[in-house]
């Protein structure tokens, strides 16, 4: 065993890390085709406590773009194309300007603020801005997530704004955040973050992950639309919960 995985050890992880780590990217592909969102936040939480500081949000950047392409090419006919390109121009734009920040916004107070809009988004009806500026959607969402790194769960409240059934939803949302941890990742690298000591985990994190895609499509199949949405509406509530209560708890 040891063999096989001592290629893919990063720098100051060890064994038992990677494997964890390799675990949980196929697990949380797995959740995130079948129930819409909240396989990349359960990534981040655990990456979050076993990977260092300055490298959380650029590797799983990277993972999330290979994870991402994944979901989207299998299920690739129920993409929505027309949701993309005033997402893509506002995302550009708010990866520029976060990409310029020097200064970071405290996390716990970003924490909050997502979890508390999208607490907003379940419980009444989405912000009909959600749809109709997907520019500000992409702008917003894109910039958070050069501090925050998960906010597929903001981008999701866009997707469901649209109203799709479970395979566009999940399609058009793998589509979306495939842009954007794209450009996340470009500006990391062009901020000067070394990915060459990460790629064999990387890899074997993303191969990892696709099939978790595979695993999960045939969860998604077996739902009915209703099931589908109600099943988003309870993993975006127990994220937005933990989101708070982590906000609140480091802010005290």
């Amino acid at each position: 065993m040891m063999e096989v995985i001592a290629p893919l050890m990063p720098p100051d992880l060890s064994q038992g890390i990677v494997v964890l780590l390799l675990g949980l990217s196929f697990l949380g592909s797995l959740i995130t085709v079948a129930f819409g969102i909240g396989g990349g936040a359960l990534l981040l939480a655990v990456m979050a406590v076993t990977l260092p500081p300055l490298a959380l949000i650029p590797v799983h950047g990277v993972v999330q773009v290979g994870s991402n392409i994944g979901r989207a090419v299998l299920l690739l006919r129920h993409v929505m194309w027309s949701a993309l390109p005033w997402f893509v121009i506002g995302s550009l734009i708010g990866v520029a300007i976060g990409g310029q920040i020097a200064v970071n916004i405290p996390p716990w107070v970003v924490q909050i603020g997502v979890g508390a809009f999208i607490i907003w988004s379940v419980l009444a009806h989405p912000p009909r801005w959600l749809s109709r500026w997907p520019i500000l959607t992409g702008g917003i969402s894109s910039f958070l997530t050069m501090f925050f790194g998960a906010t597929g769960v903001f981008v999701a409240s866009y997707s469901k704004s649209l109203s799709l059934p479970r395979h566009s939803h999940v399609a058009t949302h793998a589509t979306l955040m495939s842009v954007q941890h794209l450009l996340k990742s470009v500006t990391f690298a062009f901020l000067g973050f070394a990915f060459g000591p990460w790629l064999p985990f990387i890899i074997a994190m993303i191969l990892c992950g696709l099939l978790g895609t595979l695993f999960g499509k045939s969860v998604l199949s077996r739902m009915t639309d209703a099931r589908f949405h109600k099943a988003l509406d309870i993993v975006l509530l127990l994220i937005a919960a933990r989101l708070i209560w982590s906000g609140l708890s480091a802010a005290i």
